[in-house]
């Protein structure tokens, strides 16, 4: 029997990284020991000044419906925090509160993009971008880029893939998959190509702003030509291990904050406001109080890229930020391992679930199908544990 549903929902695709977790849950479920190194979920508590906040505002009695965009006390204090992480000035009618980055991206596609609208999508790109942009009735261009060069594009690349059609482009730095991070001077090259066509519009993703190492981050709104066709966007999940909380939001022009307050107005309204008033106090905290996170972080990357460094075919480079390792495994691509023909990277992911119990995920959902992505938002214990895995199946 054939279901009605509408063309959007066929067309659009299952995301990559849910269905690996989907799959991961029902091996464990039939008893088989399983490590997750597919979901980018920091494996912390929310720090508890965060959640003594929560507690608060439930003693307070906050339970009413928020404002859609957002309290006004949370945007001035993500204001505070724009400029003092940032250097970038908004006013609170420039910010958007929503259920999620995720959200908050949705929002800006919802409301800039028309049918037959091109979105560039650098790739590697979040699993996400591609379908939010099919969501929009628009279409999405990738941009390729390889580990040799950090997987980041040029600026020529960028001139090359502009057309009539381009209305957007998605950065996100640090990225998922990569971890790779845009220099200034980087995101500088590329806007140097972009002031040429004034009707493009950028959406910077920021949500791993804090995860970062060897490179501070830097955001593409402060250059000065870009600010005001740029919307800059973030939220808590990653850097304060508030995934479940779902509070994400947005700086931009004023005019396109007011659109996305009008969409979010008629889809889910205002953020939790137990997480709205917890989200104040994380934001304002200084960056210091989440440091015990990123150290560890660190400590883990040092960890997975030296292991992997000692197996025969990955290919590594070193990012910069976020909390995933992005390996070239195209040197297995033809051969036969354990019995398994591995012909592209989704076989390459499926082969390391089935014999090695080690669930990845493959580039292709990142439009990079040389590569899998593997997190490392996982224990020591579990990552020197997965790699061994790995390992042997391989061998």
């Amino acid at each position: 029997m054939t279901h009605p549903l509408s063309d959007r929902i066929n067309s659009l695709p299952v995301s990559q990284t849910l269905a690996m977790a989907a799959k991961a849950r029902e091996l464990r479920a039939e008893g088989k020991d399983i490590i997750g190194l597919s979901l980018g979920e920091p494996d912390f508590n929310t720090p508890d000044f965060i959640k003594d906040a929560a507690i608060e505002a439930i003693n307070q009695n906050y339970n009413s419906y928020t404002p859609v965009d957002g309290y006004v006390a949370l945007k001035e204090a993500i204001c505070t925090k724009f400029k003092r992480d940032n250097d970038l000035v908004y006013k609170p009618n420039q910010i958007v509160v929503s259920t999620g980055a995720k959200q908050s991206i949705a929002n800006v596609a919802q409301v800039l993009l028309n049918p037959g609208d091109e979105v560039l999508l650098p790739a590697p790109y979040w699993v996400s971008y591609a379908a939010i942009a099919i969501l929009s009735e628009a279409t999405y261009v990738e941009i390729p880029s390889a580990i040799e060069n950090d997987f980041k594009i040029t600026p020529a690349q960028l001139e090359a893939s502009i057309t009539p059609k381009t209305k957007m482009i998605f950065f996100n730095s640090p990225n998922n998959p990569s971890g790779t991070i845009y220099s200034e001077a980087e995101y500088r090259a590329l806007a140097a190509v972009l002031e040429k066509y004034p009707k493009i519009f950028i959406l910077s993703d920021e949500i791993y702003e804090h995860i970062n190492y060897d490179a501070k981050p830097f955001s593409f709104a402060a250059i000065e030509s870009m600010y005001d066709r740029t919307i800059t966007v973030n939220g808590l999940a990653k850097a304060f291990a508030m995934t479940g909380w779902r509070v994400g939001y947005l700086g931009a022009p004023e005019w396109i904050a007011k659109a996305c307050t009008k969409m979010q107005g008629q889809v889910t309204s205002g953020t939790n406001c137990i997480a709205q008033r917890a989200a104040i106090t994380a934001v304002l905290a200084p960056v210091s109080k989440i440091q015990y996170m990123v150290d560890e972080f660190k400590t883990r990357r040092d960890i997975i890229i030296n292991l992997l460094r000692e197996i025969d075919g990955f290919k590594i480079n070193v990012p910069e930020g976020a909390f995933y390792v992005f390996p070239d495994i195209s040197a297995f691509f033809g051969k036969t391992i354990n019995g398994v023909k591995i012909e592209n990277a989704s076989d390459f992911s499926l082969f390391l679930l089935e014999k090695a119990n080690v669930a990845t995920v493959t580039g292709d959902a990142f439009g990079t199908p040389n590569c899998i992505r593997l997190s490392y938002a996982a224990s020591e214990l579990q990552i020197r544990e997965a790699i061994k895995r790995i390992k042997k199946a391989l061998s």
